[in-house]
């Protein structure tokens, strides 16, 4: 898929920026992987804390503390912020609870919310993974790259 995302980023000369917390770098990496990301790819912030999404990525503090940092609204902020601070054409952000801690009723172990910002529309996904840590932060980088693809097939 990254593959796929690279091409079409290329072709249409667009560029693409991550923030990633759960994944710890997983979207990133996949994205590098591929020969002449360069291109395309600006790179990422890694706002595993709050404090870096607030300082940042622009997130405000009142709307972690509201809606809390695993949110589609947290992630939409993410998303629109690091397509401005790296100012790519495109943002893309993930937040979620990879476990095995840290999960509530509310919010349990799994909950992912993925967001893909451009400049004229952005989209968010709320996903619910399962399995051990690995698992969560491998199928939260996939659904990233996932709705990528999606915004740029659009």
């Amino acid at each position: 898929m990254e593959e796929q995302i690279g091409r079409i980023l290329a072709e249409r000369g667009l560029t693409l920026a991550v923030a990633e917390s759960c994944t710890g770098g997983l979207v990133g990496h996949r994205l590098t992987s591929v020969a002449g990301a360069s291109r395309y790819f600006l790179g990422g912030i890694l706002a595993y804390s709050d404090a870096v999404k607030v300082a940042c990525l622009g997130v405000e503090p009142a709307l972690i503390e509201q809606e809390g940092a695993v949110s589609a609204e947290v992630a939409e902020a993410m998303a629109a912020g690091v397509r401005k601070s790296l100012g790519a054409d495109i943002g893309v952000a993930v937040t979620g609870i990879a476990g095995p801690g840290g999960g509530s009723p509310e919010k349990p172990v799994g909950l992912v919310f993925l967001a893909v910002r451009g400049a004229e529309e952005g989209q968010v996904r709320r996903q619910q993974f399962s399995g051990d840590r690995e698992d969560v932060r491998r199928q939260a980088a996939t659904g990233a790259l996932d709705l990528v693809n999606d915004h740029l097939n659009r």
